[in-house]
Order: C-alpha cells, then structure tokens, then sequence
C-alpha cells in the first residue's frame, strides 16, 4: 500500500479496508514499517521494536476465515512504553535501570489485551519521559523526542512518542495515557484529538487499578473523533477488582458521537490559575475556539469553578512526588540499580515524596473531595469547561529542562537523611511551578476524576498546534465525543499534516 493513501485513512477506514480485503494487515505493516523508517532517526517516536510480534499476528490474521477480529482488526499501532506492559517484551518507563535491565513484564497489562482485543497490530513501543513525570518527552535513557511540525520543539508528554508517531503518519492512533494531563499535552502540541476518560472508565490493572487513586487512566492518542470512540468502546468496561463498575451509554459511543450536541452552555477560563500570564497564542487559541462554539448555536461565557489553583497543583504535586519515591524504591529493589540510575529531577522528588508525614499526604488527599465539589457546582450551572490545554504553544527542546545550576545545588541536598531539607531549600517548588507553569490547566480533570479532551482547532502564527480543552462532568465521555465530533465537522483538521520527508 502506497503511504499516501495509507496517510489518507483513519484507523478504521484501514480497517474497513482489510475488512473488504482491499488490502492485507501485512501490507499495513509495511507501510508503517517504511513510514517509521522515513521519519523516526529526526523524531525519536519510536524506542523499540515489535516485529516478531507484529509479523506473527499479520500472519495469522491471514489465515482468519471469521470477520470478528475487532473493530480495528489488522491496523498497525504502538504502545506506549509506560504502564502498557506487554508480556515478554521490555518495559523501560523511560529509566536508565529498567533499561539496562531488561524488564521483561511476564503479563499482559489488561488495557493492552483490551487493545489486542480490538484487532490492533502492536509493532513498537513510543518514547516516554521517565515515569511519565514531566510535560515534555527527553528521558536520558532514550534521547528527545521531536515535533513533526517543527522539530526544534517538544511534542509534549508524556505520551509524546505516541503523539509524534501519529502527527508524522506512522499510526493513525497509539496508545497513551495521563495522570496530569499526559494524553491532552501531547495531543495539543501536535494537532491531535485527545480524550482522557474518567476514573475507573478504562481498566489500569492487574497491577495498577486505580493509580494514583484514579488520576491516572489509560486510553489512546487519535487523529480522528471516531477512533477515539471506538477505542474507548473497545477497552472501557470493569475489570475484576476495580474500584468501581461504572454505568455504560445505553448506545455505544461510536453510534452516539453522531448525534450532535444542541445549546451547550460552556464556562471559559482563560486565565492561569497560577497567576501567570497565558501566552498570547494561548488566548487566540480561545478566541478561535469560542467563535467556532457560537456558531454553532452554543452559548459562551467567562466562568470557572471556585477553586484555589495554586493549591491544586501544590496538592497534584504532594501526589506525584509520593508516586515518584515509590517507583524508585520499587525499581531499585527489583534491579539492584543505584541511585545514579534515575534521573536528577525524578530523585529530586523521590526524595521529597519520602519527606512527606502519612498525615501531611492525607490533608492534600482530602482536599480533592472539595475539589470535586467545586467543580460539580460548576457544571450544575454549565455543561462544560473550556480553557486552553496549554499556556503557550509547544515549547523549544530543552527549555523546560532543570537548569545546570540547579542541578548542581540539588546534588548535595539529595545525600541529607531528609527532603524536608530540599522542601525549605525551595528548589523543589521552583522546579514545579516550572513544569506546570506550561501546563497549568490539565490536572484539574484528573484529580476529580472528571473526563476531559483537547481538540486541536487552532495553529499559532509560526506554524505550531496549540489544543483548546474541555473538562466534562462525571460520565460525560460521550458528550465530550459527541461536541469533538460536532467541532471536527465544522472545521476539519483530518488532513492537516506536517510536511516531514
């Protein structure tokens, strides 16, 4: 198959295609393959190879004689290489001791058999930025990953493998996930369709049910509305010792994403909760969006829920800093590996994480509760809050990095018996007001537990994509998908591609 025509279909139109046997999912597979080889050395998308995999399922897919094989039945995609385990096959999470280690995970995790499930083709795994832990995806264990629009800058993160893989046309869609945002980011640097579902909507175990108490969830990064549906149709739904069984659409949300959503009452907030001031493409972004929204017979207004945002990103912070001195202990105690084997940054925040008093972790936890309450008072008055997915548009490789000096400063606060030390240093805070001051919008959802999506209807005047988010209310996936839809109609972005080699 040609890459243009293939460039041309979302992943079930190539569905469709194997389906009506126009084409074989071995032929798929070579044209992503040939497409990955194009462009991946100048973007960094891709970190590891599936192909024993890959070519064994195209060729038993064709000797299939059922037409069952899921709704995207012989379509090439990638994992992404945090949290997606796939048995046998290495898992890194972006860390130099996994990596030198060769984890091997001996089981699925469960949101990768729901995506084999779906009929999917996994050939590779796409970059991460190590643990997931930052907006921007440039781990030291595998190098920077680049933008296709503009390869001078981050395609975000920390799905931002998967972001690029499909802004360069590898993949029509790849897996992602996000516990501050990490399927919005990406998608908004990269001029992508991203949907993350709500707590407990997609499964995250066998090891990992409800994460982060459910701030983090798994789905997929897309370039259409209607794969995003489908996907969502295919992976959501309980799974065994969850924390919650959830009340499914009474229609599947890729028949219900057709009927359009009529007089929204939308909340805008344009303004950081952080007190900083947005970029000026960031605001445009709004604009652009607000003025689609009105034509379509929605109504538009400044409004957002009472919440201090400033303390909801200290809390997200207390959070990740305790799931950070996790993950290194854990790893360190599987490897052997020694502390040198993390990055400054993430044993920056282990090291605070383990500072944190049971009770300190409790108070910030207890927080979320107003939180949510909060934002249900909002959305008893609108259906859904509008604000830009990012502060600025995609910023430049190696801008958000830790500056030289604070890293040298940070290295003798690591070796005291305490992170409180680093705490009152306020290193610490310098460096997260850093990361979220790009991205200070995003956690919101994930902290109620409240679905969101970024929809890419804006590019700044350089060339660059810059999302605009909407944060639903508790099980409003489908209205989510039914507006995404209804903006995609209205001014399509399908097509809109980058011009790579």
């Amino acid at each position: 198959m040609e890459y243009r025509e293939y460039v041309r279909h979302d992943a079930l139109g190539l569905a469709r295609l194997v389906a009506e046997r126009q084409v074989t999912a071995a032929e798929l597979l070579d044209t992503a393959r040939q497409r990955m080889a194009q462009v991946n050395p100048s973007l960094n998308a891709v970190i590891r190879r599936m192909d024993s995999q890959a070519d064994a399922f195209a060729q038993a897919h064709a000797k299939r004689t059922d037409e069952n094989g899921g709704a995207f039945a012989g379509v090439p995609f990638l994992l992404k290489d945090l949290f997606q385990d796939y048995a046998g096959v290495e898992s890194s999470y972006g860390n130099a001791a996994l990596k030198q280690a060769g984890f091997k995970p001996e089981a699925h995790a469960e949101i990768t058999r729901r995506f084999i499930a779906s009929g999917v083709n996994i050939f590779g795994k796409t970059n991460t930025p190590e643990f997931g832990a930052k907006g921007v995806t440039e781990p030291e264990a595998f190098g920077v990953t680049r933008n296709p629009w503009n390869t001078e800058h981050t395609p975000g993160g920390s799905s931002g493998g998967s972001a690029a893989a499909i802004a360069a046309g590898i993949v029509p869609m790849a897996g992602a996930n996000d516990g501050g945002g990490s399927i919005r980011i990406p998608a908004a640097c990269c001029g992508l369709f991203g949907l993350k579902p709500g707590r407990a909507r997609v499964p995250g175990g066998p090891e990992r049910s409800d994460m982060m108490h459910g701030a983090s969830v798994d789905h997929v990064i897309t370039r259409s509305v209607r794969d995003s549906a489908a996907m969502l149709d295919a992976v959501a739904g309980y799974e065994h010792g969850a924390i919650a069984r959830l009340a499914t659409p009474d229609t599947s949300y890729l028949e219900g994403m057709s009927t359009p959503p009529n007089g929204l009452r939308i909340g805008v907030l344009d303004e950081s909760p952080l007190g900083i001031a947005l970029h000026a493409e960031a605001h445009a972004a709004i604009k652009t969006t607000t003025k689609l929204l009105e034509s379509l017979g929605h109504r538009v207004e400044r409004a957002a829920p009472a919440i201090d945002g400033l303390q909801l990103g200290r809390d997200f912070l207390s959070m990740w800093f305790v799931q950070m001195t996790l993950a290194v202990d854990d790893i360190r105690a599987r490897t052997g590996a020694k502390a040198d084997a993390f990055e400054m940054d993430t044993r920056a925040m282990a090291h605070v994480g383990r500072a944190f008093s049971a009770q300190e972790y409790m108070q910030a936890f207890g927080r979320w509760q107003g939180y949510r309450h909060a934002l249900a008072d909002f959305h008893a008055e609108y259906d859904l809050l509008l604000t830009p997915t990012l502060a600025n548009p995609p910023s430049r490789i190696g801008e958000s990095a830790t500056p030289k000096w604070q890293l040298m400063a940070l290295r003798p606060l690591l070796h005291l018996p305490s992170g409180r030390a680093l705490i009152r240093s306020g290193i610490v805070e310098q460096i997260a007001r850093e990361n979220l001051r790009h991205v200070p919008f995003t956690q919101l959802a994930n902290l109620t537990g409240v679905p969101a999506m970024s929809v890419p209807l804006h590019m700044t005047d350089n060339g660059l994509p810059l999302g605009s988010q909407f944060v639903g209310g508790p099980g409003s996936e489908l209205l989510l998908l039914q507006l995404g839809a209804q903006l995609e109609q209205a001014a399509p972005w399908f097509d809109r591609l980058p011009v790579l080699g």
